[in-house]
């Protein structure tokens, strides 16, 4: 199932009928209070929002979606006519999977759609797995936890998915291109001074731990291996 939350009546009922005409089931709603009381019946496995919405709009909508225990595992594709770098940013780093400008058409946005179905569907196969634990460092992936020496340490979407990558590949660089595209998507078109941001972000909160986090200077970062 697959939610679309957009008050251009045109647009949303294009949607709806291209999702339906290409195997998805579809429901469209035209504001933010109709769709919130269709997450209480059902959960659709990904959701096309728009930012710009009468009464609340999409950031805070994506917001309560991550918020909340019951919804923050729902893939989200935010769908709108704001298309500077700072926009597509805030998106993201709330939680969004990826970004959409209008205008946009129909063969694109089913690409974008099955690329975040399958890129979500493997992070959370790989959530399945065991706990990470590198020294006094812990990473839950079932619960989206992290603890420094057993006390939690509260990241944001992006700060724990960087993690979750460097203690994975432990000892490997991972260059900054790589970081874009594995955890902001592979057509996000920022900068990659927005991960150096992140980074810096994650040192700051990890504490001593955070020092464990190594600059490969011109390349990337990397765990460090002992």
């Amino acid at each position: 199932m697959i939610y679309c939350v957009e008050d251009d009546a045109a647009i949303r009922e294009l949607i709806v009928y291209t999702l339906e005409n290409t195997g998805f089931r579809a429901v469209g709603f035209d504001n933010g209070a109709a769709f919130l009381q269709a997450l209480e019946t059902e959960l659709p496995e990904l959701i096309l929002m728009d930012i710009m919405l009468p009464g609340e709009d999409g950031v805070s909508l994506l917001k309560k979606i991550r918020a909340d225990e019951r919804t923050d595992h729902i893939a989200v594709i935010m769908l709108t006519a704001k298309g500077s770098e700072y926009d597509k940013v805030l998106a993201l780093d709330l939680g969004a999977d990826d970004y959409v400008t209008k205008p946009f058409g129909m063969v694109e946005l089913l690409s974008r759609i099955r690329a975040v179905l399958r890129r979500t569907g493997r992070q959370k196969q790989e959530e399945g797995r065991d706990t990470l634990v590198i020294r006094d460092l812990t990473l839950d992936t079932a619960r989206h936890r992290v603890y420094v020496g057993g006390a939690q340490i509260i990241l944001t979407l992006k700060e724990f998915e960087l993690l979750r990558n460097l203690m994975t590949e432990r000892g490997v660089v991972l260059s900054r291109d790589a970081l874009l595209q594995k955890i902001w998507g592979y057509d996000f078109d920022g900068e990659t001074r927005t991960v150096d941001v992140h980074i810096r972000s994650l040192r700051q909160k990890l504490g001593p731990a955070g020092d464990m986090i190594e600059t490969v200077r011109g390349v990337g970062y990397r765990l460090a291996a002992d």
